[in-house]
Formats: structure tokens, sequence, C-alpha cells
């Protein structure tokens, strides 16, 4: 059978795979799994649960509560908020636990369940099992005066805005900013955090109507706010996904800045500080060979993880190390959240081209991105990855040619008979050469 949970949540398409009675079922089986961890503390528990824009969030927003108050949880409905907005609240509200209902950079038609224990930290692995293997079974129920009530929660928007505006050091008057929502859940909260900080703001993406979600607009569509900046004049822009948990950013202009570079500035900027602990930063190994070189110049050590903001999470967490993230532009700052935060980043980074008094493209030029080419490798038996004799001596081949000026990642899919096939080298032409011939060589040799 396979895991119901994936890297982040539950994720499918609304009202097929993620349906109501899946969102009760499993906010009931949340409930029912951290009172047997002993969360509840012998009192009744409280659950914080937000949503993104989308049409399906509605229905299943309230499946979620009507879950877990039927397991005798109080409810706080924030609405629609961000998901690191809902972790900062299921802490500050001293909750027992949070939902957040949001397929993230996702189309519209998705949705998905994002649950965090108390703290605001995500689930390990071991609770989400549980969590599945409560799913459907039989329970008993609370009634009378013992079922949970759903309150509206109003005051949450205001409470994560006063602690964004926390974590920044001093006002952003003088800037002036491309804010692009996504048409998400950070289309209110993000541009009023920018005002707020005193930036001149302009908004893009920031008229969700429930089915608007991501639709050419945010993290993964950078043309319009690239557009917008020049046609507007700002000193740069920032685009958040659906959920707001990540961010990527362009310059005056129009250029992209994306998740490593946006680490690369904000390590200098902690470093300088002296505030980066270890002098370490956290990333994936999917992070450009040119952030490792830009952070090895300026003394800073980079920490590579398996693919996935939970592993870079963990390893923050394990060795008490403050930054990290990944080139998508998932960004995790210890200090001030338990988890990515799309609009905590933009105004680290919005802060970074104030304090320093240079543009955005010279703080980003820090470090030189590589040509990197990703090619997919379908229908091959991808447990012979590492195995393969053949395989492992072309990659090695390819390596000395590289000679150090660029590498090679082989990685297997966790949901498909897929072999993804990385290769970066000083010229697009080289990368995708070797690509192109590493993914032939695991084509025949690892055929089904």
């Amino acid at each position: 059978m396979a895991r119901l949970f994936g890297t982040d949540g539950v994720r499918g398409l609304a009202n097929k795979d993620i349906t109501a009675e899946l969102a009760l079922e499993l906010s009931v089986a949340v409930a029912h799994e951290l009172g047997g961890q002993g969360a509840f503390g012998g009192h009744r528990a409280t659950a914080v649960v937000g949503r993104d824009p989308r049409a399906s969030g509605e229905f299943l927003a309230s499946a979620v509560m009507a879950g877990f108050a039927s397991a005798g949880v109080d409810v706080l409905d924030a609405g629609v908020l961000p998901t690191p907005a809902i972790a900062y609240l299921t802490k500050r509200m001293n909750a027992e636990m949070g939902a957040m209902l949001s397929a993230s950079h996702n189309a519209m038609p998705d949705n998905g369940l994002k649950f965090f224990a108390k703290g605001g930290h995500k689930l390990a692995d071991d609770i989400e099992d549980r969590i599945s293997e409560r799913v459907g079974g039989e329970w008993d129920r609370p009634t009378g005066a013992a079922v949970g009530r759903i309150r509206p929660f109003g005051r949450g928007a205001e409470f994560y805005i006063e602690h964004l505006l926390s974590s920044v050091p001093a006002r952003l008057d003088g800037l002036r900013i491309v804010v692009d929502g996504a048409h998400g859940a950070a289309s209110e909260v993000g541009p009023e955090v920018f005002r707020r900080a005193g930036a001149t703001v302009d908004v893009i993406g920031g008229e969700p109507d429930g089915l608007n979600i991501n639709d050419g607009y945010g993290s993964t569509h950078l043309d319009r706010l690239s557009e917008a900046v020049q046609l507007r004049g700002a000193d740069m822009g920032v685009a958040f996904d659906g959920d707001a948990d990540r961010c990527l950013a362009v310059d005056a202009d129009g250029g992209e800045v994306d998740g490593d570079q946006i680490m690369a500035v904000l390590a200098l900027a902690l470093h300088d500080r002296g505030q980066l602990v270890d002098d370490t930063l956290v990333a994936t190994v999917m992070s450009n060979l040119g952030l490792l070189q830009a952070m090895e110049r300026e003394g800073i050590t980079v920490v590579q993880t398996a693919v996935g903001d939970r592993y870079v999470l963990e390893e923050m967490r394990a060795k008490g190390f403050t930054l990290g993230g990944e080139q998508s532009g998932h960004v995790i700052m210890l200090d001030h959240g338990t988890t990515g935060d799309g609009v905590l980043t933009a105004l680290a980074l919005a802060q970074r081209v104030v304090s320093s008094g240079s543009t955005l493209k010279e703080l980003a030029g820090v470090m030189t991105r590589l040509p990197q080419v990703l090619v997919n490798v379908k229908g091959v038996d991808k447990s012979r990855v590492d195995s393969d004799a053949e395989l492992r001596s072309a990659v090695s081949d390819i390596e000395s040619e590289l000679a150090g000026a660029g590498r090679v990642l082989l990685r297997k899919s966790g949901t498909e008979p897929l072999v993804r096939v990385m290769v970066e080298a000083d010229t697009q032409d080289r990368a995708q050469g070797y690509a192109d011939q590493l993914a032939g060589v695991v084509k025949e040799r690892l055929a089904l």
C-alpha cells in the first residue's frame, strides 16, 4: 500500500484524492495520535486551522474542523493565511495541533493537508505513519459538553504580521518593491507587511477568487513579476507560491534571483553580523555548485541533505543551525520560525538591500550559477542506480572530464519508476551534452 503522507503532507486532486471524508477522518486520527502522545496534558486540546484561497479549501477546511471538534478538540478558524502563519499561530496560541489546507504551488484543482504538532513543528515520519494507521478506525466519540467548539480566529492575521515585523531590525523606507501574491494565501498579508515596514508597494497576483491561485502568477511564473518591476521602476520584486512558504525574487533589471542566491545573500548578512551559527548554511544536494563555491570563498560551510525541506529542517534542528533551504525558494530561518516562510524570507532579503546600500543584483552576484540541466529518465529500474557498475563508471568518467568545474547527480524518484539525471557544467552546451549522454546510459542499463 502506498504511503498516505508525502514529503509535505497529503496532496492530490481535490474531491477525488483529497475528499471531505478523508479530511475529516485524518483530523480525527491526528487528534487521537497526538492525544496518545500526551500532547493534551489532561485538558481540552486546541487546533489552529487555516487554508489558502482555492475553492475546494472551503469545504475541506470545514471537514477538518468538524473532525477535530468531533474528537473533542476546540478549533480556532484562522481563515485564509499562509502555511507558516498557521505554524506560528499554533506555537503562539500554545495549541496542541495545527492544520493547513493547501496544495502549495500546484494548480487550483489540487489541494492538500499539512499538520503541525505542538510548537508549530511538522510531524515526524513515524507519527505520520501512526496517523495513517488510525484513519477510519473505531473510536469512542465524546458527547454533550465534551465535543469541541469552533470559533473564528480573527486576530490571527494581525498576530502573524506583528511577528514578521519584529524580525525586521530597521525600516524599509525608500524601497520600492513589487509583490506577487500568486493569488494565494499571502495576497493580503504579504503586501501589508511591506507597507507597514515602510516600503512603497506595488501588487500583482493579489486578487484571489478561489479559482486563479498560481495561474500565471507566483514563484513558478516569474515573467509577469519581471515585467512589472521594470515597468514600474522598482528596486526589486518578490513572488510567493500558493501557500507562501517559499519565495523567489527578481532584481531591478528583471533578472531572476533563485533560492540558492537568496540563501547566499542571507547567509552573508548573518555572517557579517556574527549571527550565522557555526558559519554554516544547510542546503540540499540539488543546490547549484555555484552556491557551494561562493560560500567556500566567504568562509561559510554548506551542509547538504536529501531533497526536501523536511530534511533540511531535520539537519538544522539536530545541529542547531539557523539558516537553510532549497533552490526552489523554500528558506528556513529558525531564529524566527519553525518552517519555511516566504514573506519572512522576502523581508530579510529586502532588509539586506536597504542596510547594505547595494542593489539586489549586486548582492546576488556573490555567486555565479553554473548551467544546470535536469533530465528525467522514465520506465527504468531505479533500484539499480547505485549498483550498476557500467552506470557508475559512466558517471565517474564525466566527473573526471568536468575536473571540478561541474558535477553529476543521479536521483531516484520516490513515487515513480524514474531516475533524474542532473549535470552542472561551465557552459549550457556541456551540461546538456553530458546530461543527454548519461540519460542514455541510464535508459540502456536500467531498462525494465
